[in-house]
């Protein structure tokens, strides 16, 4: 039975990922902060604290692989400087401590599975296709954040395979961006942020779950893969699917760019970007998408509500 280290999963991929593993029988143990007493079989808690530069060294001896998800929130407060500076270092930081740890305590751990995301192309371009793994990095804030936080994985390739997914927009009912989207919804509003127009490359989070769990188990994968489903879709799409299934009566409000530009700062022109990334590389390894439309994803998200 191996035994798989997960940083970062408390957070919302990290209790669905978990649950998918111990379900498969694995050992888990969760890298965090606030390490407590666990209540379930094969899952224990470990110290980490990449800013004080901790981590449970025994821990990590046990580990045949890791999986790295650990960062502050993108979109969780305003984009100051201040705020912009801990998103970069808890992924760029973060991710050298964790792979400078693997190296000196984990001789064990084979594999290590880190997240990036799909800001690393920045908006659309023009006349381009969707992008593919081999586009070049976009030269803004979160292009070059995601830049970094791959550099900083990579660094693990002479000891170990690295894979790298580049998060699409996630959607589950708990967290992530798909609360944001329907919560309003109940009162029978639909808002349409800026055009509406903008490509969304979204993948659902049990599938995001099932495809690292895949790339541990599929020993030839390395290297990046774009972590979204095959069929994107623009803003006013998802939204109106998700009106549509929740059923009743609802009238869409347009929220003009100049307003989220007002109410978000920087932060607004990741809502407004457009952004169109291709599957193409993950589906040729041959993993299939339970959620390949927003339709079924939508409807098994709110499923139970």
């Amino acid at each position: 039975m191996k035994t798989i280290g997960i940083t970062g999963g408390t957070g919302f991929v990290g209790k669905h990922l978990s649950k998918l593993l111990l379900s498969k029988g694995y050992e888990l143990i969760i890298f965090t902060r606030h390490p407590k007493p666990s209540e379930k079989q094969n899952l224990t808690y470990a110290a980490w604290d990449p800013e004080k530069g901790t981590c449970d060294a025994n821990a990590l001896q046990k580990l045949d692989a890791a999986i790295h998800l650990a960062g502050a929130g993108i979109a969780d407060k305003r984009w100051t400087e201040t705020r912009k500076q801990e998103i970069v270092n808890s992924r760029v930081q973060g991710t050298k401590f964790l792979v400078s740890m693997l190296r000196q305590h984990a001789p064990n751990c084979k594999t290590l599975v880190s997240a990036s995301a799909i800001g690393y192309y920045g908006p659309d371009r023009d006349g381009t296709p969707p992008f593919k793994e081999t586009n070049v990095y976009y030269n803004d804030f979160l292009g070059n954040t995601c830049y970094k936080w791959e550099h900083e994985a990579r660094a693990a390739e002479d000891i170990m395979r690295t894979i790298i997914f580049r998060f699409g927009i996630v959607l589950g009912k708990e967290s992530g961006a798909f609360p944001q989207f329907a919560g309003p919804q109940s009162f029978g509003i639909v808002p349409i942020l800026g055009s509406g127009r903008q490509v969304v490359s979204w993948i659902e989070v049990d599938d995001l779950a099932r495809m690292i769990t895949y790339a541990l188990e599929h020993t030839d994968m390395k290297g990046s893969y774009n972590a979204v489903a095959p069929n994107p879709v623009t803003h006013k799409t998802l939204m109106k699917t998700i009106a549509r299934t929740k059923g009743g009566i609802k009238i869409p409000i347009p929220v003009p760019s100049f307003a989220l530009k007002i109410a978000l700062g920087e932060m607004s022109e990741e809502v407004l970007k457009s952004c169109t990334v291709s599957a193409q590389k993950i589906q040729a390894t041959g993993f299939t998408f339970q959620y390949d439309t927003i339709d079924k994803a939508v409807k098994a998200i709110l499923k139970d509500q």
